[in-house]
């Protein structure tokens, strides 16, 4: 079942056409890369796919949303179903684990304490942080702020991750362990569309490559470099 669906798609930005003829297609449970350099258009794909960045020409849908002129009162919904994980955390410094997961839950309808309290303990089990849930984001390493991050993208469930550059500001073992993170959440039936430069990565963990290359996306298929 196609999770993403993107035919003859432009991507512009403040008028700016940034990618343009985009057409490809993302399975359920797929593990997906998108390489580029810096300023090649991979955060404006990622971006227009929860609907921050328009469409501006083409067909776009994404789990059964058309992202062609998406009515606002819809993207909450779509948004509802990504999960987002974001290389630089964003995650609040004056809240525990605990409290920044719950944020989340309240802030998407969670209402009953015992369910949100299960909903957190097995998003933290499922990236091995079910102990830390009551520290602070600064008492964590890198990596484990990156796992909770993953598990903060978890928490309602999602068909789609969406992974911006989530290694980038770790060291290559704890990077290695994220991306195995991902990896298995794929195989778990998660669609994973993770941005990278890290052709390390790629190398040593094979999966469908998408390029972003002179304001196109090339689907290099499954490449060794």
């Amino acid at each position: 079942m196609k999770i993403v669906d993107y035919r003859h798609v432009d991507i512009a930005r403040r008028e700016h056409l940034v990618l343009s003829d985009v057409t490809f297609s993302l399975e359920e449970g797929e593990f997906v890369y998108l390489i580029g350099s810096v300023g090649s258009g991979k955060s404006s794909l990622l971006k227009s796919l929860y609907a921050e960045v328009p469409i501006a020409h083409g067909d776009a849908s994404i789990m059964g949303y058309s992202l062609n002129g998406i009515p606002s009162k819809y993207v909450p919904y779509l948004r509802r179903m990504i999960g987002i994980v974001f290389q630089d955390f964003q995650l609040l410094s004056d809240r525990s684990v605990y409290e920044n997961l719950l944020f989340v839950l309240r802030a998407t309808g969670w209402t009953d304490k015992a369910q949100i309290d299960e909903r957190i303990r097995e998003v933290l089990s499922q990236v091995g942080l079910e102990s830390k849930s009551y520290k602070m984001p600064h008492e964590l390493s890198g990596g484990e702020q990156q796992r909770v991050v993953i598990a903060r993208a978890l928490l309602n469930s999602p068909r789609l991750i969406i992974a911006d550059e989530p290694t980038a500001n770790l060291d290559p073992a704890t990077g290695e362990l994220i991306t195995n993170l991902l990896l298995r959440i794929a195989g778990q039936g998660t669609s994973v569309l993770m941005a990278t430069h890290n052709l390390m990565i790629v190398e040593q963990h094979p999966a469908r490559v998408l390029r972003c290359e002179k304001g196109r996306i090339h689907d290099d298929g499954i490449v060794n470099y």
